[in-house]
């Protein structure tokens, strides 16, 4: 039994019918026998779904680790003045260290104690979080040397770049018939908006992976500041009349098609 992935039902009938998850299947049987559906579904057996459950745990924890510093802020602003004139200003390393000496059990004042003890506990889930992520980058770090060292040597692709953009593409990339079609499912593929005197005119795509999408853009950012050719491939399209939006759309389109070629394919 060979399987096939289903595109989202259209928007203008999901509009009239509002979300129904039996009209949802009723339509997807429709793409299937028809024709319509007729790509081929991410394996999920090789190292880039290693890749994936990697990243979603390493997410979580990067999240985490967000939240406990915002937390620890919060605490220091609102924390009895001498222990706020200590820790107030300091880089998230420093006030991990410094959160990693304060001894409630010393202070007599129970509220003192207490915004230690608070402070204490999120400066070590903290550096717990850290290792945690150290940890969840070495695997998915060599993960990623073996499965796509091509893709890890482009300009401005690293290790979290390059993993965004192979989950994207699945453990079975051939599946994507051309670099078109990457195009299309990172969302970043041209369509048409020329209207009335304005001809020639794209609008950037709103659909496809969105964090393919943003990582192609944080790409294309990288590479505008720090690779000369982009650099004044940026500024001579924007002298002739592109926006700058115009002229990002086209440069994550140009690398949408350079990654593409640079997927492991097996």
């Amino acid at each position: 039994m060979s399987l096939i992935e289903v595109d989202r039902p259209n928007r203008a009938e999901r509009h009239r019918s509002g979300k129904s998850d039996p009209l949802d299947a009723v339509e997807a049987a429709r793409a299937a026998l028809s024709g319509r559906a007729k790509s081929l579904p991410k394996s999920k057996d090789g190292a880039v779904e290693a890749i994936r459950v990697l990243l979603v745990a390493k997410r979580s924890a990067r999240q985490a680790r967000v939240k406990a510093v915002t937390q620890v802020r919060h605490l220091v602003i609102t924390a009895p003045d001498e222990l706020r004139r200590r820790m107030k200003g300091l880089s998230v390393s420093a006030l991990v260290e410094e959160g990693t000496k304060l001894r409630p059990s010393r202070s007599t004042d129970p509220v003192v104690a207490a915004t230690k003890a608070a402070i204490s506990s999120l400066v070590h889930r903290i550096q717990a979080l850290e290792s945690e992520l150290d940890e969840l980058a070495e695997m998915i770090n060599a993960l990623l040397v073996a499965t796509a060292p091509d893709l890890l040597a482009l300009f401005g692709v690293g290790p979290d770049t390059a993993a965004a953009l192979l989950v994207c593409a699945g453990d079975n990339p051939e599946r994507l018939r051309s670099e078109a079609s990457f195009a299309h499912l990172c969302g970043v593929a041209p369509i048409p908006a020329s209207s009335g005197k304005s001809i020639g005119r794209y609008r950037l795509d709103s659909g496809g992976d969105r964090r393919a999408n943003s990582t192609l853009w944080r790409i294309v950012m990288v590479r505008i500041a720090h690779d000369p050719e982009t650099t004044a491939y940026f500024e001579r399209r924007v002298k002739e009349g592109r926006t700058k939006r115009e002229v990002i759309r086209i440069l994550k389109r140009y690398v949408a098609r350079e990654v593409y070629h640079h997927l492991p394919r097996g």
